[in-house]
């Protein structure tokens, strides 16, 4: 599925087009058919991945328990336990970062908290941190121990040479 495209069509839609379409996604997915798709290829002490949508991150976990409508697993890095829909765990080993092209700077879409990325000062300085969290408009992040709220259209992506 081509996420960049249906992000284009949906920035053109009204904020009545997008709560009627959040309705019909949230009756789609209550549907017991996707819980069983999903149930039936799980398997307690299995290693799973799953989205989680307020870091735009794909962790490791491992599943602990089936629920009615719930799966809780424990995430591998915290040993945290958390519980979430079944549809939020990616059997199939999608890829989960979108990509925009067309505007300046990054979307929301794009980052992920954790990821390091740059941008310029108000002395036209360049700066570069770690994203600690996604705002709507904004990016807060960590950079020389500051704290820095800045806008999406700002940011470039910062790579390690030591990494590729």
């Amino acid at each position: 599925m081509k996420y960049e495209d249906i992000l284009a069509a949906l920035q053109q839609s009204s904020g009545f087009d997008l709560y009627r379409l959040r309705a019909m996604l949230d009756r789609v997915l209550d549907d017991p058919k996707w819980i069983v798709a999903v149930r039936q290829r799980l398997h307690v002490g299995q290693q799973v991945a799953y989205f989680d949508p307020a870091t735009n991150q794909q962790h490791p976990a491992t599943v602990v328990e089936f629920r009615r409508k719930e799966v809780v697993v424990c995430q591998q890095a915290s040993g945290q336990y958390w519980a979430m829909p079944y549809t939020a765990i990616n059997l199939d080993g999608a890829d989960v970062k979108i990509r925009e092209t067309g505007r300046p700077g990054l979307s929301r879409h794009e980052l992920a908290v954790g990821e390091t990325v740059g941008f310029l000062d108000q002395a036209q300085r360049q700066r570069q941190g770690q994203i600690t969290r996604l705002n709507d408009k904004t990016v807060t992040l960590i950079s020389d121990g500051q704290k820095w709220r800045v806008s999406y259209s700002y940011l470039y992506r910062v790579f390690d040479a030591d990494e590729l």
